[in-house]
C-alpha cells in the first residue's frame, strides 16, 4: 500500500467529519404563511393538548423543552399566554430519520513504467475516486400556528438538521435551538398587521 493510499484512508474520516459539521452548523429553515390571515387580531396564544409530538398522550422531556422554548419565543414577540380562549394555538412536532449519503473521496496512486527516452522508470499519477456510504441521523422540527377561532393554519415553520448528539440532553437542546431558529423567521409581533422590520 503506497503512502498516498494510506493518506487517503486518513482523509476519509476527515471528509466525513466535514460533511457532518456542515450539517451541524444550523438547521435549514423553511416557512409558509397564510396571505388571508389578519395577524393584527392575534394577541394571545396557548398550546394544543396534547401536542403532535406527544402521540402517546403524555408529555416527555423533549416536548416540555420545546414547549418552553416556543412559549419564550412567543412571549418575546408580545404574545400573552392564555390557556382559555387564545387567539392562536401552537402545535409542535419533531421526529428523527436515519439517512445515508455517498461521499466520494479522491485518491491518487502512482503507476510506474520504463521510459526509453529517459532511460529510467517514470511515475505516472493515477487519479480515481472511492465511494463511501455515510450514515447519519436527521431531525425535523415543526411549529404550527393555528387560528383558534377558525381552526385554520395561519403560519408554519420547519427546521431540518443534524440530530447528532452524544446524550439525550444534547439532542433535546439541539431541537430547542431549532425551535428558536424557526421563530427567527417569524415576522409578526402581537397585534401587528405588518411584519416586523428586520
Amino acid at each position: 500500500m503506497t503512502i498516498l493510499h494510506r493518506l487517503s484512508r486518513v482523509f476519509l474520516p476527515f471528509a466525513t467529519a466535514l460533511l457532518l459539521a456542515a450539517c451541524a452548523t444550523g438547521p435549514r429553515v423553511s416557512t409558509d404563511g397564510s396571505t388571508e390571515a389578519d395577524f393584527s387580531r392575534y394577541r394571545s396564544f396557548a398550546f394544543f393538548e396534547p401536542l403532535a409530538l406527544e402521540d402517546s398522550g403524555y408529555s416527555t422531556l423533549l416536548s416540555e423543552q420545546l414547549r418552553a422554548e416556543a412559549r419564550r419565543q412567543m412571549e418575546a414577540r408580545g404574545y400573552v399566554y392564555q390557556p382559555e380562549a387564545p387567539d392562536l394555538r401552537v402545535n409542535l412536532n419533531a421526529f428523527v430519520e436515519e439517512k445515508a449519503d455517498i461521499v466520494r473521496v479522491p485518491e491518487v496512486d502512482f503507476g510506474w513504467y520504463y521510459s526509453y527516452r529517459a532511460r529510467a522508470y517514470v511515475a505516472v499519477p493515477i487519479h480515481r475516486e472511492r465511494a463511501e456510504l455515510v450514515r447519519y441521523r436527521e431531525g425535523t422540527v415543526n411549529v404550527d400556528l393555528v387560528d383558534a377561532r377558525e381552526k385554520r393554519l395561519v403560519w408554519e415553520g420547519v427546521a431540518v438538521g443534524s440530530a447528532a448528539g452524544r446524550t439525550p440532553a444534547e439532542r433535546r437542546e439541539r431541537a430547542a435551538r431549532a425551535v428558536a431558529a424557526i421563530f427567527e423567521a417569524f415576522p409578526y409581533r402581537a397585534g401587528a398587521a405588518a411584519p416586523a422590520a428586520r
